[in-house]
């Protein structure tokens, strides 16, 4: 009998065009095979113009940076925003020799974690917690492992 899968409440913001750009339905894979509990996210993703103001009035660096996670609830549920900053995926993807696709997969994988309270900037070990499940996430996904 296959698994039952969380009730998911999925709302996708394209405020950008670019044919790079993934797809509804994977960026619903994408947050399925990473969110293990009910969820309400919304996923926008934004030009530079709008990453910079975001990353500036939230975390105080004036800059673009390739995704934001908003979070509201992590538990029991997860309820949040992520905001992904299409020119900083396109370049890293491009500076770091990987698809667009695989890039933009990492990056939702990402920041659903940080929605589900993993946060790799309070240490070593939760670093390393936090990249072991993406990568278990992302081959499960089909995806390479996004830190070799």
């Amino acid at each position: 009998m296959p698994r039952k899968l969380p009730e998911l409440s999925l709302g996708i913001q394209f405020r950008c065009k670019d044919a790079m750009l993934p797809t509804r339905s994977l960026v619903r894979r994408y947050v399925r095979a990473s969110c293990d509990r009910p969820a309400e996210v919304a996923i926008r993703f934004v030009d530079a113009e709008e990453g910079r103001a975001l990353n500036r009035d939230y975390r105080h660096k004036d800059s673009a940076t390739n995704v934001l996670s908003f979070v509201y609830e992590s538990e029991p549920s997860v309820a949040g925003d992520l905001v992904v900053c299409v020119p900083v995926v396109l370049r890293e993807a491009a500076e770091q020799d990987k698809t667009p696709e695989a890039h933009f997969a990492h990056l939702i994988v990402h920041g659903m974690l940080h929605l589900m309270g993993y946060d790799h900037e309070t240490g070593k070990r939760d670093a390393a917690r936090m990249e072991a499940r993406e990568r278990e996430i992302l081959t499960a996904l089909g995806y390479a492992d996004p830190y070799a």
